[in-house]
């Protein structure tokens, strides 16, 4: 291979791998993260009114204690996406009496996330098992969540971990990594356009005909 053509395969290298990046990035973030804006007090403070959260799509089996998950909230909200946390997944007793903390398998949880340090609010005692493939959800703020403990007569409060949507972000970094490929990728494939374009003039140019001046 000649000096010359070097350039030319590095451009299409460098510009077929950038192609690559910037559209499998690009289909991993239309695909697999999602934004919704919060639009009421239930997970105050965690996510106020108007705040802009960012989430990454999951699959049932993929949800953990814990998670602040979107899910579709069939006639409860009517069918809106909820945002709520989860508290109770398939077989885990969960109970609570007014003003005490919640337990999950008779162990108090600690949620320093609650609103003004209250895991009540204003709900009655409860005391249920979580049926299977089901989730038990809470706001974190709880004297202003219409969650599971207001439907505890149908199958203990919980839903279905199918109506499961998304799970918030805890951080940004996975998501931050992706956007960056995606624009490293896009770059490359300009870089390597370039460069073949650079390739094709600089031969065109070699390749004129030199003009002859006649003789007198």
């Amino acid at each position: 291979m000649t000096s010359r053509r070097r350039p030319r395969l590095t451009g299409r290298v460098l510009g077929a791998a950038g192609l690559a990046a910037a559209v499998g990035a690009t289909a991993l973030l239309a695909t697999g993260y999602t934004t919704a804006t919060v639009n009421g007090d239930a997970m105050d403070p965690t996510y106020a009114r108007g705040d802009r959260v960012f989430f990454e799509r999951i699959d049932a089996d993929e949800v953990r204690r814990g998670d602040v998950v979107l899910h579709r909230s069939g006639d409860r909200h009517e069918d809106r996406s909820v945002l709520r946390r989860v508290i109770g997944m398939g077989g885990d007793h969960v109970r609570q009496s007014p003003g005490g903390p919640v337990t999950v398998n008779d162990r108090p949880l600690t949620e320093p996330y609650v609103k003004d340090g209250d895991p009540s609010g204003a709900a009655p005692a409860y005391d249920v098992v979580v049926p299977e493939g089901r989730l038990f959800l809470l706001g974190d703020h709880r004297a202003n969540s219409n969650d599971s403990r207001f439907s505890l007569s149908a199958r203990s409060g919980s839903v279905a971990a199918t109506t499961v949507q998304a799970r918030a972000l805890d951080s940004h970094t996975g998501l931050l990594l992706l956007v960056l490929t995606a624009l490293a990728g896009l770059l490359g494939t300009v870089g390597g356009l370039a460069m073949e374009i650079a390739y094709q003039v600089t031969r065109g140019a070699r390749r004129s005909p030199r003009t002859e001046h006649p003789q007198g």
